[in-house]
């Protein structure tokens, strides 16, 4: 098992985003479909619902291929950009934005959200809610000076985030150095939410593997005071399901909504 630290090029050669998807979200085989699924949906739909949070601009940063965590977001931000390090992530991203036949299916997350808005005939408005917002889909490098390049990004009201930072980090430090980053991208007082698992050391996507900065809640917590956030709600869970096959090691799933003081 290939548990040393997965460096840039690893993902670049060998993270395969339609391996990534079956193995953890396709309906009936992806093991996120259940308890994961259910605990970011759900919290996203509770952070962004009406009397939430909502603004005009909402970064994403690390999407993978995925678009179910802003599902929510999209009724409530003006304009979505979002973003991954990896080219052929950012290629499915396109795909199901263009409704290419191709696409990676997400319906079944879709009509999850619609359900928990109380509203399961919405699903194809929500789709194209989605599609409509998000202008953008951008390269993002979490290890550069500057995670955007030289691209011109505006400062945003809110930046999104779901099991992506630990990837790329080798410590803590590492970790805290990237909540620093996104910090700068946000208004004086604008916010981050964040989604991720604890304890984790490494995760398989299909056959090959990579691994995953470990962090405990205590840990968690000190890198966001660290980075200069205000946090204002910390949650989290214990996994109990089993996954059946020792695909990671994570032994539970944590929230984050901060917040950028509106003076430093």
């Amino acid at each position: 098992m290939q548990t040393s630290y997965s460096v840039p090029e690893w993902y670049i050669n060998e993270f395969n985003p339609l391996d990534y998807y079956h193995t953890y979200y396709a309906t009936g085989q992806g093991v996120f479909v259940a308890e994961w699924t259910e605990f970011v949906l759900r919290n996203m739909h509770e952070t962004f619902a009406p009397g939430g949070l909502k603004g005009d601009i909402l970064i994403d940063f690390g999407a993978g291929p995925t678009i179910y965590h802003l599902l929510s977001a999209c009724e409530v931000f003006n304009t979505i950009i979002t973003s991954d390090f990896l080219a052929q992530n950012r290629e499915q991203l396109e795909k199901w934005l263009r409704k290419d036949t191709d696409a990676l299916d997400w319906t079944h997350v879709v009509r999850h959200v619609c359900d928990l808005e109380g509203d399961s005939s919405n699903l194809e408005k929500k789709k194209e809610t989605l599609r409509r917002k998000v202008i953008k889909v951008l390269k993002c490098d979490a290890l550069a000076e500057k995670p955007y390049g030289a691209e011109p990004m505006p400062q945003a009201d809110c930046i999104t985030s779901c099991l992506c930072l630990e990837a790329p980090c080798k410590d803590l430090e590492a970790f805290t150095n990237i909540l620093k980053k996104l910090k700068e991208l946000l208004k004086p007082g604008g916010h981050v939410v964040i989604q991720s698992v604890l304890n984790c050391t490494f995760y398989y996507v299909g056959k090959k593997c990579f691994s995953c900065l470990s962090l405990t809640k205590d840990e968690l917590e000190k890198a966001f005071k660290e980075a200069g956030y205000e946090i204002v709600k910390l949650k989290v869970i214990p996994r109990t399901e089993k996954l059946g096959i020792d695909i990671s090691d994570y032994d539970s799933y944590y929230y984050v909504h901060a917040r950028k003081p509106q003076k430093e």
